[in-house]
């Protein structure tokens, strides 16, 4: 008893200080789930402290970890993965109008699909045979702009919980029931799995990747949190149904899988409207799990936390232990973890930012576990623009006493 109380009080000791380098490892009770595999530098360690302190080492169930799918947990897009197989197996139904499918979508962009693609409710686009409606289809999703340089989506909407050109793609599924757009996600699942790794193909005259991997690493710091008692979520910018497709064969099951959510109408079918979330009501997508969108969806469905609050940061109790993330959508959530804040480096600016600041001493930088990108060239401009505002201006990223970040170099790949 007194050995388990000693290295209780030394675990505590160590999340309440800044991370160190590591040491010896102090006497642990047999019950301690160990992750596995290779880190970078003391990552590992680190992580094991917080599974540690977290779980059931210490005598705890319950604590929360978070994980932003992809590019996070697994190698490369898997809701980009789903629709290059739609649109090569022509299952996106043509829509009676492009201007259905978001509210945003301008004038030029309702011209090139309508040209490339043609309208009217009722029939399947033969995109595998049209390579000008793949290549619009496409270039909006990614670029948000039209085959000729035309912006996409014009407008007003909040930057920090939604963005057009991700909340366009449930709404091109209209009519589609879920369990359709799941099937397709399981088919460009096997897929992508079975592609080799840098595989590419073309789509309309779009280079895309072909191949998917799953992070084992990843994998196996889900599956040890799940041994130690922490209940782990996924939170997403996909959509639902395709990320639950991927997300069980990681160990996080349907009700454990949070993403973009579309609304149903009586039949069941997917509608252009999507769910909403902390006061605001279902809309076109008003707000999705983007940026401060994964906090509230989070704060919702795991804390109990209802209304205009779930667009705010949380007392401890109700924040992930550990939270992980790739890209700057997931900069709000992975910022609320009270345990530790892993960030697998992209060159995204402001998660970058706030990763290398450390202001807490808790964030953890890795390189990507497959094909890592090389250093950026100069520094992050934390200083000037790497931060996103509600209305679209760049500016400054600041710390929570409202200090300027200094540009930081890019340390980690």
């Amino acid at each position: 008893m007194r050995q388990h109380l000693a290295w209780l009080l030394t675990a505590a000791a160590v999340l309440t200080a800044a991370p160190t380098a590591p040491t010896a490892p102090t006497a642990r009770p047999a019950h301690c789930p160990r992750l596995t595999g290779n880190w970078y530098g003391d990552n590992r360690a680190r992580l094991q402290r917080v599974v540690d302190a977290y779980g059931t080492c210490s005598g705890h169930t319950g604590a929360v970890a978070a994980f932003d799918w992809d590019d996070t947990v697994t190698r490369n897009d898997t809701t980009d993965a789903t629709l290059s197989w739609v649109l090569r197996h022509d299952r996106l139904p043509r829509p009676a109008r492009w201007k259905d499918t978001s509210p945003w979508l301008t004038g030029a962009a309702d011209r090139a699909l309508t040209s490339a693609c043609g309208t009217g409710a009722g029939a399947l686009l033969a995109t595998s045979s049209r390579p000008r409606c793949t290549d619009e289809i496409v270039e909006i999703r990614e670029h948000g702009t039209t085959m000729s340089g035309a912006p996409a989506f014009a407008g007003r909407w909040n930057h920090r919980r939604t963005v057009p050109r991700y909340a366009w793609v449930s709404p091109l599924f209209a009519g589609r029931t879920p369990a359709d757009l799941a099937s397709y996600a399981r088919a460009a699942r096997r897929e992508a799995l079975a592609a080799p790794v840098g595989a590419t193909r073309t789509l309309g005259t779009h280079t895309v990747p072909a191949y998917v991997r799953y992070y084992d690493r990843q994998r196996d710091l889900i599956a040890t949190l799940h041994r130690a008692g922490f209940r782990v979520y996924v939170v997403s910018a996909g959509v639902e149904p395709v990320t639950e497709a991927w997300s069980r064969a990681a160990g996080v099951d349907a009700a454990h899988t949070l993403a973009i959510r579309p609304v149903l109408d009586r039949r069941g079918r997917i509608t252009v409207r999507t769910e909403g979330c902390g006061g605001v009501p279902d809309g076109r997508g008003t707000v999705i799990p983007y940026i401060d969108g994964k906090r509230c969806l989070l704060d919702e469905e795991v804390y109990g936390v209802r209304g205009a609050a779930a667009w705010h940061r949380q007392p401890r109790e109700r924040r992930p232990a550990l939270a992980a993330g790739d890209a700057d959508t997931d900069v709000t959530f992975v910022g609320d973890a009270t345990g530790a804040h892993l960030v697998i480096n992209r060159n995204k600016p402001e998660l970058m930012c706030r990763a290398y600041d450390d202001a807490d001493g808790r964030w953890l930088v890795n390189p990507m576990f497959l094909a890592p990108l090389p250093p950026r060239s100069t520094p992050y401009p934390c200083s000037t623009t790497a931060y996103t505002a509600p209305d679209g201006t760049p500016g400054p990223v600041r710390r929570a006493d409202g200090s300027v970040l200094p540009d930081q170099p890019d340390a980690v790949y």
